[in-house]
């Protein structure tokens, strides 16, 4: 789990928070807020969980204030799901979700340039869409994350 921080010059900052699946390499979701807070992570949080079984899931994140309040870590045990966090300066904890957001940025945000918020969030969903459905990856023996999937099912 990441947030990333997105901005422009005519923008306001958005921020985008996502969750991936490391066994499939899939983005399984993701929201974006105008606001860096624990909303926007318990937001991303419900969508991940939303019909599926993770009990005694690990979950990834860097130290942000967000992964280490009181009640994020209520909320994982609640789920009984585990906080997997390197200390502080170490980031291999979250290396694939750092490789993510790189592949995002030069691979969709370094290519346009965007006049609205509209446009950027647009463009996230699409990018995300492409790297779930079209991208391949060599670690999925050059399938997609959903092409992997539905293999291993």
């Amino acid at each position: 789990m990441k947030l990333y921080s997105l901005k422009s010059d005519m923008l306001d900052k958005l921020y985008l928070s996502a969750i991936k699946d490391l066994y499939k390499n899939e983005v399984v979701a993701y929201q974006i807020s105008r606001r860096n807070d624990y909303k926007l992570v318990l937001d991303t949080f419900k969508k991940a969980i939303k019909g599926r079984n993770v009990k005694g899931i690990l979950l990834h994140s860097d130290q942000g204030y967000q992964y280490t309040s009181h009640n994020y870590n209520q909320l994982l045990t609640r789920y009984k799901m585990k906080a997997s966090m390197s200390r502080k300066g170490n980031c291999w904890d979250n290396a694939s979700m750092e490789s993510f957001f790189s592949h995002l940025k030069t691979e969709c945000f370094n290519l346009y340039t965007f006049k609205t918020s509209q446009e950027v969030r647009r463009s996230i969903k699409d990018y995300i869409l492409f790297y779930n459905h079209e991208r391949f990856q060599n670690k999925l023996n050059n399938l997609t994350p959903i092409e992997y999937r539905s293999q291993a099912s």
